[in-house]
């Protein structure tokens, strides 16, 4: 029976592997080995997750997935490590195996490798999600490169942007894509902790360390000395330790006036500084609302188990004139708050925005009083074109793409094409 089932799994061009229940690999077939770089004797009994290094098994595992909900999982897209260390980019579908009396004991996944074309429309169409990052605007996409660029080795990064602006997602991102994305990621809210509680934190502490042993140590020459020579003391404790970290620190200060006022010294901002991120506020990548309104759709369908809901033109408009000061969490609030409003109902309306953000003014958008005057003299091309149509339309991305015959997500990427943005 083993020997027809390996004959039935090698002759397809699927790449297909079994696990057990603590997802060590138990079957591997031909197209696997073809698709992945190594042999089935080199990975059976070897936990998935080791041998694949999936970019988001940490947070998303298809087969965990599966577990919670007894269904089968299709179309789940990941990148994958292959034997010589390369990165592809792969769809996997995975389902329960069962024992006779019916008890999960381990699953079954497929892997396809994602086409050039796929990817592309993935890019265009669907293209939101980087390792849990969404945004296709320019600014973000400059932030992924950067994060591809500087993941694998061990410099410090500093992140730097409003509140709510995703600045921690960006450090996840660069941990999921490290050579330490198996290691334990430790995060700590610097702010919530007294000086000697914030080194107990950080570097431990021994009993009775709490009275007077911080002594005269300032906390930001402690850390300084773990970048630069990667050792430092226990709080109470003279004993000097070495340590093995890579150190991603985020902010939402301002830089200059804590550098002016001596709040920050300049020898550890300059430490920290050797990757610099600045995530932009909402209101700078406005072109993005709408991927991340339909993330939080699909969020909050899964979480209050309705049925997939719709946004209505109008609601969506309000939500792209507004300015956010909250930046992505407060967006987040507010499609939380529409789900809940909406819960009995398939489309989300404008009837339903909060009068704070319907009544609220509309961030000025000088780019398109540039365009009109240089570009609406006469001129018949598909920017000028689209142009017209939308200041017909007074900026409603709905009605404009209904006039010019194609679909919002298509309008949303010719802008992008001729760099008309919301800017």
């Amino acid at each position: 029976m083993d020997k027809l089932r390996d004959q039935i799994l090698n002759s397809i061009s699927e790449a297909v592997f079994t696990v057990d229940k603590n997802f060590r690999i138990t079957y591997f077939n031909s197209a696997a080995e073809e698709l992945t770089g190594y042999l089935k004797e080199e990975v059976i009994n070897k936990v998935c997750k080791r041998v694949f290094k999936p970019s988001n098994c940490c947070s998303k595992c298809p087969m965990l997935m599966v577990l919670e909900s007894k269904k089968k999982v299709t179309d789940y897209y990941s990148d994958i490590c292959t034997s010589a260390g390369e990165t592809r980019q792969v769809k996997m579908s995975a389902t329960l195996l069962r024992t006779d009396e019916g008890e999960p004991n381990g699953g079954i996944i497929s892997v396809t490798p994602i086409s050039d074309i796929e990817k592309l429309r993935l890019e265009l169409i669907e293209g939101t999600d980087f390792h849990g990052i969404v945004g296709r605007s320019q600014k973000m996409r400059d932030i992924f490169n950067v994060i591809r660029d500087v993941a694998s080795s061990d410099s410090p990064v500093f992140i730097q942007g409003e509140s709510g602006t995703g600045k921690e997602m960006v450090a996840n991102a660069i941990q999921t894509l490290s050579g330490r994305r198996f290691q334990p990621f430790i995060k700590v809210s610097c702010s919530v902790f007294h000086d000697n509680l914030l080194a107990s934190e950080l570097f431990g502490h021994v009993k009775g360390a709490f009275t007077d042993a911080h002594r005269d140590r300032l906390m930001q020459i402690k850390l300084l000395r773990v970048l630069q020579e990667g050792t430092f003391e226990r709080l109470g404790e003279s004993v000097t330790r070495k340590v093995d970290v890579r150190i991603i620190a985020a902010t939402n200060i301002d830089i200059k006036s804590a550098l002016a006022n001596g709040s920050l010294r300049e020898d550890l901002y300059y430490r920290l500084n050797v990757v610099p991120i600045t995530v932009p506020p909402l209101r700078e990548r406005k072109e993005d609302i709408p991927l991340l309104v339909n993330h939080f759709m699909k969020k909050f369908t899964t979480v209050f188990k309705v049925q997939e809901k719709t946004i209505d033109d109008e609601a969506l408009d309000i939500l792209m004139t507004y300015s956010w000061p909250g930046n992505i969490r407060e967006l987040e609030n507010i499609m939380e708050y529409l789900f809940v409003r909406s819960q009995r109902e398939t489309r989300i309306t404008a009837s339903k925005i909060p009068a704070s953000i319907n009544s609220a003014q509309p961030v000025a958008q000088p780019v398109h009083e540039r365009y009109l005057s240089e570009l609406l003299a006469g001129a018949n091309t598909e920017s000028d074109r689209i142009l017209k149509v939308l200041q017909k339309h007074r900026w409603n991305r709905g009605k404009a793409a209904d006039e010019l015959g194609m679909g919002r997500t298509t309008l949303w990427r010719k802008m992008r094409l001729y760099n008309i943005d919301m800017e």
